[in-house]
Parts: structure tokens; C-alpha cells; sequence
């Protein structure tokens, strides 16, 4: 028998509070439009379905994740989940593509193929800031999925192919801006986006103990603020940089 995944500490009735707003706006945003009042009903269902469950694995990981209460908190019943999904983990491995898909459709908005390449990053590093401290449960499901060892985004090919747009574009500003003799380095795009996302994530995944270490509040509007310029700042002055 497979061994569990460790299961992650639950998250806070005010903290799962703050997961409602961006999970809803997220799922508005792509949400489909259906044809015919039969097959709106269905997908509202669905959608209603997805947000739930969205909720519950974003507080309770998938092996802590209740269907009765999805089922409950959906306004649904749990024939109605495994009609539509299968099974807990059907519905578990389709919050986790709907999660990835939300932060790929907002990236492509970016257009970053039309921005100059120091402009480019900016944007690039401004909007994975902002949209990990505005999507709390995006953060909160890649952080368990992590902690079940990435065992069902392996499954989900879906995932790396939606990545790979990004990565061209990536490419794309790296190759302009070096050939402008904007940028002095040659850099591994994939690198520096792990780079990028390292500099707008620790600090939100360990806020409370680097809070406590430092006796700051990094929740703190100003001191955010200041982390996101600097972000940007560490990101743009090693591609302008000399050559290592």
C-alpha cells in the first residue's frame, strides 16, 4: 500500500476566510459559457464543485480534505462530485490544474513579447509578487502538493506544456536584451524564473517565523512594498550586471 503523504497543518478559520475571494475570482474569470440553461446548470455545479474543493485542499490538503464537506460547502451532494469528477482525487487532480491554469491565463496577459526586455521583467516580477500575496490559495495548494511530494501535478501533463509559452518568452526578453547589450549575461531561463518566484514566495510561505525572527511584521503593507521593488531591483541588476 502506498505510504500517506505527511499532512499539512490546517490553515486558520481567518485564514481560509481570505481564500474565498480569490478563489471565487479566479474561477469566475475562466469559468466557460455554456449554450443551453441545462448545460449552465451543470457547469455552475461543477464550478461551485471546483471552489469548494479549491477551499478545502488549499486548507487541508488532499489527505486531510473532507468530501462530505465539499459536498456540503458546494451546496451539492457527493454523488454529484464523483459524477463529475470520478472520485476525491479526480476532483483533487482538477483543483490542481484549474490552480496552475489561473496563474498561466494571467501571465499571458502580461504580453511580454510586446515589452522591451528590462520593462519585460519588471512586469514579470511585479505580477508573480502581486499574484501570490492576492491568490493566498494558490499558494496554499502548491505548498501542499509540495508537501505530498508533487505526486499528483506529476500526472498532470497539462502542467508543463501551459508552462512552456512562458518559458518562450522568457527566452524571448533574455535573447532581445542581449542583443540590445541591455543585459550582460547569458542566463538559464529557467533558472531565473525559479529565481524570480524564490524572491515572491519565501517570504509569504514563511511569514510567520521570519516575522518572528526578525521582529517585523512582513505581512506589513510598507514593508511588502519594499520587498517588491527590491525584487525587482535584484532581478534586473544581475542581468545588467558584467559578465561573471
Amino acid at each position: 500500500m502506498a505510504r500517506e503523504a505527511s499532512k499539512p497543518a490546517a490553515v486558520k478559520p481567518k485564514a481560509r476566510a481570505k481564500l474565498r475571494p480569490a478563489i471565487k475570482a479566479a474561477a469566475k474569470a475562466i469559468a466557460p459559457e455554456p449554450a443551453s440553461s441545462q448545460k449552465r446548470d451543470a457547469a455552475a455545479t461543477r464550478q461551485r464543485i471546483l471552489q469548494a474543493g479549491s477551499e478545502e485542499f488549499a486548507e487541508r490538503g488532499f489527505s486531510g480534505a473532507r468530501i462530505d464537506q465539499i459536498a456540503k460547502a458546494a451546496r451539492s451532494n457527493v454523488q454529484m462530485i464523483y459524477r463529475y469528477f470520478g472520485s476525491k482525487e479526480g476532483l483533487y487532480l482538477a483543483v490542481l490544474e484549474h490552480t496552475y491554469a489561473r496563474v498561466r491565463s494571467r501571465e499571458r496577459e502580461l504580453k511580454l513579447a510586446s515589452c522591451e526586455p528590462a520593462e519585460g521583467f519588471r512586469q514579470l516580477v511585479e505580477f508573480t509578487f502581486d499574484f501570490l500575496i492576492e491568490d493566498p490559495a494558490f499558494v496554499a495548494i502548491i505548498r501542499n502538493e509540495n508537501v505530498a511530494g508533487g505526486r499528483f501535478v506529476k500526472r498532470l501533463s497539462s502542467v508543463p506544456v501551459s508552462t512552456l509559452p512562458l518559458l518562450k518568452e522568457i527566452v524571448d526578453l533574455l535573447k532581445r536584451g542581449r542583443a540590445s547589450g541591455v543585459f550582460k549575461r547569458d542566463v538559464d531561463p529557467t533558472q531565473l524564473y525559479v529565481t524570480i518566484l524564490a524572491l515572491c514566495f519565501t517570504h509569504l510561505t514563511n511569514r510567520h517565523t521570519l516575522s518572528a525572527m526578525f521582529r517585523r511584521d512582513l505581512s506589513d503593507r510598507a514593508w511588502l512594498a519594499e520587498r517588491r521593488e527590491h525584487a525587482v531591483q535584484v532581478v534586473l541588476s544581475y542581468l545588467t550586471s558584467g559578465t561573471p
